[in-house]
């Protein structure tokens, strides 16, 4: 892409002795926002004393981190799954004392695209983990939500990306219809229901009291939730009939927002850690 691309780096508790290493990406903002998981969790802390790299990229906004057909006028040239692929790995093995061993992990936007990363580097993820993700790229609700990412959100021509819309480009890219290539991997999918919970209070972290905000997390974080939950389901049921392992948590409850994101990651971690040590 021809640019520098910030990346957050948290080390292990031990860095004396090679550690494997999340590759934790971020939601549509692509950590060019606030809405990020340093900001918005405690996964500095959480991590502290775990003996993990955490990697993350700052950048990649509405992109779906895919390599663009084409360059865009508004977001520019897109190459992200090069980046995050070949680049920042060979990168990070150079320059840190590494186990060779990977997974990755995102939320909302990355929960796609994680899929697709693994699925065009077969080799080099041992998991992977999709939050509130949607794993159809191809079908009328999978393309409803990506045109809202990066048409409505980003300003992006999503035809910039995957070429004509319902195109081949789109059907190579829905991991819904690739699921057999996920075969071998160690697959965690989480989605809420979109109805209001535990983290739908005027006292829970990022609501902070204001109730426009509350209203907001519980009815639009609550309708994008209600289509993660139907990709979900459709992915689970997808890789039973194909009789590919998967660990699915569906909540009862859970809205598009970052404290369910917060809990996913505490409960996914085991393990995603016992992938990566073994």
């Amino acid at each position: 892409m021809n640019r520098s691309i910030p990346v957050t780096i948290l080390k292990p508790h031990d860095p004396s002795k090679p550690a494997p290493t999340l590759y934790l990406l971020n939601g549509a903002g692509g950590g060019e926002d606030s809405a990020t998981w340093a900001a918005r969790t405690d996964y500095t802390t959480f991590f502290a004393k775990k003996n993990v790299y955490v990697v993350t990229p700052i950048g990649g906004a509405f992109s779906y981190y895919a390599d663009w057909q084409r360059k865009d006028p508004v977001l520019g040239v897109n190459k992200w799954e090069t980046f995050l692929t070949k680049e920042l790995p060979a990168l990070i093995n150079t320059h840190y004392k590494t186990s060779g061993v990977n997974a990755v992990a995102g939320i909302s936007m990355a929960g796609t695209s994680v899929f697709n990363l693994a699925i065009a580097a077969p080799k080099l993820y041992r998991s992977v983990a999709a939050f509130s993700g949607c794993a159809r790229t191809s079908d009328p609700v999978g393309q409803a939500y990506i045109r809202l990412v990066v048409e409505t959100r980003g300003n992006g021509n999503p035809v910039n990306m995957w070429g004509p819309l319902d195109g081949p480009g789109w059907r190579a890219h829905d991991p819904y219809l690739n699921a057999e290539k996920l075969r071998g991997l160690k697959i965690y999918m989480t989605a809420g229901t979109g109805a209001s919970g535990s983290h739908e209070t005027l006292n829970s972290e990022g609501i902070d009291g204001d109730a426009f905000k509350l209203v907001n997390q519980a009815a639009v974080g609550g309708i994008i939730e209600v289509a993660m939950d139907q990709c979900t389901r459709q992915m689970a049921a997808r890789l039973a009939q194909l009789h590919i392992p998967a660990h699915v948590t569906q909540r009862p409850t859970g809205t598009h927002s970052w404290g369910y994101w917060q809990d996913d990651l505490h409960n996914t971690w085991p393990y995603l850690a016992r992938d990566l040590a073994s």
